[in-house]
């Protein structure tokens, strides 16, 4: 079984448009389902966003299934300036505030995409300006920002199996978020919709620019998806 592990369901909505015999699976987190894609047996997990999330989300496909390969996918913020929106983001190292974060990366093969390699920054922080992103580009030596992938690569190390982190940019360097979603989580660390939604009726300016980040979020998974179809892991 090779599984594929997100923040946000939403981020599987691409991908699920190409997985047959989908099955939901009641694993006590908050999206599990497998499937076949192009014939090969697949697991989709989500749980939230950071890696205390994350983890439970792959020890839960591991309880389940006997892993061959586990890849951390999803949305990406872009450090590297030339990193355009909708980029398809290849990790090629891992980098974050923890030492112990490295692995052997495995990589997709795919003739029909281009995509980016880049050293990927895997922080429980959501990086909102461009100079916060700047910041974090000197200090790091990376090209892109996510959540979950340091986790899942101390995982598949300690599992023995091949890792991939796949990722799509949504914001680019050079843009700000319209809101601080770090302050818009849970105590468990989720996005929290009430909170959003809060916050954006405190400050009604910001409504059209979040429309277009969910626009662009939706655009995102789609391309995402048709690229984790097309690819071979």
């Amino acid at each position: 079984m090779f599984a594929f592990v997100a923040s946000e369901a939403r981020e599987f909505s691409g991908l699920l448009r190409h997985v047959d015999g989908l099955t939901t699976l009641n694993w006590g987190i908050d999206f599990a389902r497998d499937g076949l894609l192009n014939g090969r047996a697949i697991v989709l997990a989500a749980n939230g966003p950071g890696p205390k999330l994350a983890g439970p989300a792959a020890d839960a496909v591991k309880e389940h299934y006997e892993l061959e390969g586990l890849a951390s996918i999803g949305f990406c913020g872009a450090l590297n300036p030339s990193f355009h929106p909708c980029d398809i983001v290849v990790a090629g190292s891992i980098v974050g505030e923890q030492p112990d974060v490295a692995h052997a990366l495995s990589m997709p093969r795919s003739q029909s995409w281009e995509r980016q390699t880049a050293a990927l920054l895997s922080l429980d922080h959501v990086a909102t300006t461009p100079q916060e992103k700047s910041d974090l580009r000197s200090r790091y030596s990376s090209d892109a920002i996510e959540m979950e992938a340091a986790a899942l690569a101390k995982r598949a190390r300690e599992w023995q199996i091949p890792f991939y982190a796949i990722k799509i940019v949504t914001d680019t360097a050079s843009e700000s978020f319209p809101l601080d979603f770090n302050r818009l989580r849970t105590l468990e660390g989720r996005f929290s919709i009430p909170k959003i939604i809060a916050a954006a009726l405190v400050r009604p300016t910001v409504v059209p620019a979040l429309m277009k980040l969910n626009r662009r979020c939706n655009q995102a998974s789609q391309i995402l998806g048709d690229f984790l179809a097309d690819a071979s892991f």
